[in-house]
């Protein structure tokens, strides 16, 4: 194979600001309201901790909250006890997580290959397309984003020389990883070392002691979480969870939320799909997905020729494909869970592109300026065809100089034809975030109605409780400022109790017919178009057929 030649300074100091630029788009949409239902449910339980001051137990609209561990509320908590209940103090604890992420992918790829593949695999990893979306719309997978390379380089580091700093570090992060996911957040971090170990044929530091030292240290960091779920669960055997009672916090941690997951048995159900995450990648690791998958060709082939294997290391490789596996063949899978090795693949990736033969450099370069085209055609087409109500002045005149950057960028770098299609793939996803964050995303959460009512409430009826009907209420719990009342259709069937009819009432178009069966009169404070954000649909993005897809919600007062 033929290296591309070195990076000269100038190509290194762009790439510097590139990725500087990416870490700002990371931030861009810390103010966009927080989606539901997620988001706004792990919002909800980070508040709840915080003004509570109670942070083992887990409680949704005044209910038991057993579904995800305690980690990344903690965390979210300890941010709004610092800096107040925002929605920018939510999601900054996320961001800042996926930069830590960032840093230590520079650090392990600086020590396995050079500043430059590690420069490029930064870049690659904060212009991954998913990534992107995952600061904006944050739940617990940045967190994993880190916490997982982060244990991968400290496990590494004591990989051939003993050392129990890095071997404690690594398990604590492994521990925190854990407790943001589970038992299946050691499969990266074991797959990576495992699998470099056994495909190197190290066997001495394959069965070394240490890894049981690891996982005793693992064990040992993890109990905070095992205490307070046995605080809330294990020792209230009478409490209602899932519709049963005797529900165990601990074995629901090791068992049901994992494996009762990966075999479909658990009170959680999904459904599998083999090529499920092959295919996912395809769009979620872009502009760089079919690079990705020649990286992994490539490596696939080194395999065979077994003279290559001790050339090269397989942490990346054999981490990815791992986690991939194993979650190909689960029945429970969600396109943010191939998130946590994207430092990963964003090693392999740049190890790939910066070593590419002569003859592959025209096809890539013609692909790469394909992805790029499309990338910046898709938001001037979502724009006309959704028709934002506002476009910000500042937004539209930082789009349009950064869109100059990218034309005239071949005069401002000297580098090769190959990397500056490259940069500008980077530049091209970056810029489609910003009009996401800036413009989109501000005008789509107008059709969040829970939150929308929330505002509504804090702005002209404060210090007042409101009442919900039934479903969780799209960030009603965490965005009002006042008590949120959750009241089910059967009590409202057996009478309205006069304490509630002093408050102000959220309820569908639906509901608002079942008041009217049971005749109650009411008063419409106000109404608001709702559409679940998270699930977009071509019918609602379209501004002609948009009134087809919206339901309606109300803010009434009952008589």
């Amino acid at each position: 194979m033929q290296q591309l030649p070195a990076d000269s300074e100038m190509e290194k100091k762009w790439l510097y600001f590139l990725v500087a630029l990416a870490v700002l788009v990371h931030g861009s949409g810390l103010w966009v309201t927080i989606m539901a239902p997620d988001a706004a449910i792990y919002a909800a339980l980070s508040k709840h901790m915080a003004l509570h001051n109670n942070y083992l137990e887990l409680y949704v609209e005044g209910s038991d909250w057993l579904d995800k561990p305690h980690f990344p509320f903690w965390v979210t908590a300890f941010f709004f006890e610092m800096f107040g209940i925002h929605t920018w103090s939510y999601k900054l604890p996320g961001v800042l997580f996926v930069l830590l992420g960032a840093w230590y992918l520079w650090r392990l790829t600086r020590r396995l290959y050079d500043d430059s593949v590690a420069l490029w695999a930064v870049f690659i990893l904060l212009t991954a397309e998913h990534l992107l979306i995952s600061n904006t719309d944050v739940r617990a997978e940045p967190f994993l984003t880190g916490l997982i390379i982060a244990a991968i380089y400290h496990y590494y580091r004591t990989v051939y020389v003993w050392s129990l700093p890095h071997l404690l570090a690594g398990s604590a992060f492994t521990a925190c990883a854990v407790m943001t996911k589970g038992l299946f957040a050691l499969i990266p971090v074991a797959g990576a070392i495992g699998g470099h170990l056994l495909l190197m044929r190290q066997w001495k530091n394959l069965w070394h002691f240490k890894w049981l030292v690891a996982a005793g240290l693992i064990l040992l960091f993890i109990t905070p979480e095992l205490y307070s779920l046995w605080y809330q669960f294990d020792r209230h055997p009478e409490k209602v969870v899932f519709g049963r009672t005797g529900v165990s916090g601990i074995r629901f941690f090791f068992w049901d939320s994992q494996f009762g997951r990966f075999l479909n048995t658990g009170p959680i159900k999904g459904k599998g799909d083999p090529l499920f995450f092959l295919h996912t990648l395809l769009w979620a690791f872009l502009p760089w997905s079919l690079l990705m998958y020649g990286a992994f060709i490539r490596r696939v082939k080194l395999l065979w020729q077994q003279g290559q294997v001790k050339n090269y290391e397989w942490y990346a490789f054999c981490g990815s494909v791992l986690m991939i596996l194993i979650f190909s063949i689960s029945r429970f899978q969600l396109p943010h869970y191939t998130n946590i090795i994207f430092p990963l693949l964003a090693m392999l990736t740049a190890w790939h592109m910066l070593h590419l033969s002569a003859k592959s450099e025209r096809p890539v370069r013609v692909l790469q300026y394909s992805v790029t085209t499309v990338a910046l055609a898709l938001p001037v087409l979502l724009h006309f065809v959704y028709r934002p109500v506002n476009t910000p002045m500042p937004a539209l005149i930082v789009l349009v100089l950064l869109f100059i950057l990218l034309l005239t960028l071949h005069r401002r770098v000297k580098t090769s034809g190959l990397h500056l299609s490259f940069m500008r793939s980077g530049l091209a996803v970056l810029l489609v975030h910003l009009y996401m964050n800036w413009i989109f995303y501000p005008d789509l959460m107008r059709y969040q109605s829970g939150s929308e009512a929330a505002f509504y409430m804090n702005k002209y009826m404060p210090n007042t409780p409101l009442v919900a009907l039934d479903a969780y209420a799209n960030g009603i719990e965490f965005y009002l400022d006042d008590r949120y009342i959750r009241q089910d259709t059967a009590a409202v069937k057996a009478g309205i109790p006069a304490a509630l009819k002093q408050y102000p009432w959220y309820v569908s178009g639906e509901q608002l017919q079942l008041l009217e069966k049971q005749g109650y009169t009411y008063e419409v404070l106000k109404s608001w178009e709702h559409f679940t954000t998270t699930r977009l649909s071509l019918e609602f993005i379209n501004q002609k057929t948009r009134g087809k897809t919206v339901q309606h919600y109300y803010l009434i007062r009952v008589q």
